[in-house]
């Protein structure tokens, strides 16, 4: 009897947990939403939980604005992301399955060489990155910000705590048998056994890829090449007279929109893709 009341207070204290944490999360969100339809005048009034009425206003100086290419700065960030979430997920699942489903001599030391360069800050090669690309001549351009997508070891890693856990080796055994070269045997058998890992990694990589800042800041001059987030502090870094915050909130709110749709699209992955390829069954 006590057990159950015991159980039956743990459950409420963690529905009550939950309600919080899922406040917290939302209550941010709903005040982004709610300063996109405040005028900045409005703003400088200070906090305000209703909503404005100059929600449109804010989209048509946004999308007017003839120094803020708003549209062109979506498409490179969503041209720029989708990519990058392709490569990176594709060839890490296929480096995964190198290493797991071949032996060879180096195969320990190849896979301590990626976990290596997992813990190797970004900032520590951007130098050497940025003198790379300016002698390959693509300084300037939205190339060096999908082509390293290719070497992700944190991706990397995943997928192969991922197939440890989901890919027997005897199908791919038996595909070979069969007949089945070893790209076929990847891409129709393996990549779709790997789906919910690929689905989940590939939101992690969009999304990061799209708050990206510190690397397009470094390489992209060209405002039509610019992304979501450099023309949000281009917004910022307005001088005072031009400054709107109506205006960056309405960017900041748009810049979402993409995220939650990927998400939407690949959510129902994401808990059998956590699930299953976070540890070894």
């Amino acid at each position: 009897m006590k057990s159950n009341k015991w159980n039956h207070l743990r459950s409420i204290l963690a529905h009550v947990l939950l309600i919080i944490l899922s406040f917290m999360c939302l209550f941010f969100f709903y005040i982004l939403i709610v300063n996109a339809t405040r005028s900045h005048a409005d703003l400088q009034k200070g906090f305000s939980a209703l909503p404005g009425s100059s929600f449109f206003t804010n989209l048509q100086n946004v999308a007017n604005d003839g120094t803020f290419p708003m549209i062109r700065g979506i498409l490179n960030s969503l041209i720029v992301s989708g990519l990058s979430a392709a490569i990176c997920t594709y060839f890490s699942s296929l480096t995964a399955y190198g290493l797991y489903a071949y032996d060879f001599k180096l195969k320990k030391a190849a896979f301590t060489f990626i976990m290596a360069i997992l813990v190797m800050p970004t900032q520590v090669t951007a130098m050497g990155f940025l003198r790379l690309i300016t002698k390959m001549g693509m300084y300037d351009s939205l190339t060096p910000l999908i082509l390293p997508s290719i070497a992700s070891p944190a991706v990397f890693y995943f997928m192969y705590s991922y197939l440890q856990s989901s890919l027997p080796l005897s199908l791919v055994e038996a595909a070979r048998i069969d007949g089945s070269r070893e790209f076929r045997t990847f891409n129709q058998i393996v990549l779709p056994i790997m789906k919910p890992a690929i689905a989940v990694q590939a939101i992690f990589t969009f999304v990061g890829s799209w708050n990206n800042y510190f690397v397009p800041a470094l390489v992209i001059q060209s405002k039509d090449k610019m992304t979501v987030p450099i023309l949000i502090a281009t917004l910022r870094g307005a001088d005072y007279m031009n400054f709107d915050m109506g205006k960056i909130y309405m960017m900041i709110l748009v810049a979402i929109v993409p995220i939650i749709i990927v998400y939407l699209i690949l959510s129902k992955y994401i808990i059998a893709g956590v699930t299953l390829g976070g540890v070894k069954g």
